[in-house]
């Protein structure tokens, strides 16, 4: 079940909120988490196993940890349960893409284990991490009500997409979080935004960037344009679903915290990746990179370190060649700014937005191949090489076509959006209008998203994989 369905929109979540909200103050936790087990198990229901197997694991360890804390047996069933939990993940996720790659370099032919893979594994087993070592850092303190910690592992807005959400920032909300009509208008304010950004931009784009390998005649304009709308298909995709969950959450009494902030104004990659994603880039900075040195070592260890945590950012993202070069590309681009360039690419006005943006699109087409045999074709066409003509009637044609679209998403992905609304509704507050500009705005962008998942194209969740 994803956010841009009608069974959520009219069916789960308002039956849901109506209970959630109605319930005693102490039955809320028990309504979210059987809600959101109900939710997660509507499309994988042998995966729940998994899933409480893991919760339990972690529950038991942190009550572990948190008593042995600074003694061995605490450093030893802290190994233990993160073996346990990046195990299921190494299994279910990565096993049969090694034993292909494998296979490949030997020339053997080892069995796979042929496993579907659970939704959004990679974003409650980084959680449930976050909240092991938190415990044996002393940040937090372990847990004590097994149905508390279930339901902030399982909670259905972010369980499987993110944004990825630590304990610390929930662990009073979990037990003591306030509700309130003003909380509830501000979530669905900001779930029908989200809810727009998904289903009318990232949808449409998605069309226009599968069209590239579906046409006769491709060109070098047409690979541009596809490459283009393809970036801007997967920012308005998560970018549209994590504004979908941060609204769930305020509804449900919980602030979640932010995962994008026009990461395509950036000066450089280095901003870049302090706007997009950020939760995953503050999870990798924490647990993995800091603990290996962060930057407080030498050029050399450096380098490792970094490639290291943008090679393990690229296979979160998925079992896939295309994704470990695509962390790499990043890493190898973070490596040259953090050494040598960054202060000159800061300060080069102008220049540095075409690199960031050239950048990203050249980062995107990698990211998005189905191999990556397509990402280099496509490549290959962008830059002129394949012997393709510049431009067709096709690329007049679908150019044409998403035009408007592709328009929108531009403006989109920059401030200038916002900034025009929020001075549309400074003006209208003026004239008592601002309610009523609000309400057709949103109930707009409700109908026109609803009409397009009726019309059953093309909506997919790109991150529905990792």
């Amino acid at each position: 079940m994803v956010f841009s369905s009608m069974t959520f929109l009219y069916y789960f979540l308002p039956v849901v909120l109506l209970v959630y909200l109605v319930a005693p103050r102490a039955m809320k936790n028990s309504v979210l988490l059987l809600a959101s087990l109900f939710f997660y198990g509507w499309g994988e229901p042998k995966y729940l196993v998994l899933m409480v197997t893991t919760i339990i694991i972690g529950y038991v360890s942190g009550l572990l940890i948190e008593k042995y804390r600074d003694k061995v047996q605490g450093r030893i069933i802290l190994i233990l349960a993160l073996f346990c939990c990046l195990g299921f993940l190494a299994v279910f996720k990565y096993a049969d893409f090694f034993v292909e790659s494998f296979n490949q370099a030997t020339g053997l032919s080892v069995k796979l284990l042929n496993l579907a893979l659970p939704v959004g594994i990679s974003f409650y087993t980084f959680q449930l991490i976050s909240y092991i070592v938190d415990v044996y850092r002393g940040k937090v303190k372990a847990q004590k009500n097994l149905l508390n910690l279930a339901t902030y592992v399982v909670m259905f807005p972010q369980l499987i997409a993110g944004p990825i959400v630590r304990y610390e920032q929930v662990e009073q909300e979990l037990t003591a979080r306030t509700h309130s009509i003003p909380m509830i208008r501000e979530g669905i304010v900001r779930f029908i935004i989200g809810l727009g950004k998904k289903v009318l931009i990232a949808n449409q784009l998605g069309e226009l960037a599968d069209t590239y390998y579906k046409v006769q005649e491709n060109s070098v304009t047409f690979a541009w344009v596809c490459a283009v709308a393809a970036a801007l298909q997967i920012y308005f995709d998560f970018a549209g679903y994590s504004d979908m969950a941060i609204g769930l959450g305020r509804m449900l009494g919980f602030k979640f915290p932010e995962n994008f902030d026009y990461p395509y104004i950036s000066r450089s990659i280095t901003e870049f990746w302090r706007r997009w994603h950020m939760t995953l880039g503050a999870w990798f900075r924490d647990y993995v990179y800091i603990p290996m040195g962060g930057s407080r070592v030498k050029s050399g260890r450096l380098v490792i370190n970094l490639l290291v945590v943008w090679m393990l950012t690229g296979l979160w993202h998925g079992a896939s060649w295309n994704f470990i070069l695509w962390g790499l590309f990043f890493g190898v681009l973070l490596i040259i700014e953090k050494l040598w360039m960054l202060r000159y690419i800061e300060n080069a006005k102008g220049i540095n937005h075409i690199y960031v943006l050239f950048a990203t699109i050249i980062s995107f087409v990698i990211f998005s191949g189905e191999t990556l045999m397509d990402a280099g074709l496509m490549l290959t066409n962008m830059f002129g090489l394949g012997g393709i003509e510049l431009i067709t009637e096709e690329t007049l044609y679908y150019t044409a076509s998403y035009g408007f679209t592709l328009f929108v998403a531009i403006l989109g992905a920059t401030p200038l959006v916002k900034n025009l609304g929020t001075r549309a509704m400074k003006v209208a507050e003026k004239y008592k209008l601002d309610t009523v500009l609000e309400s057709v705005v949103l109930a707009l962008i409700l109908i026109l998203s609803t009409a397009h998942i009726v019309d059953g194209s093309f909506n997919p969740f790109l991150y529905f994989r990792f």
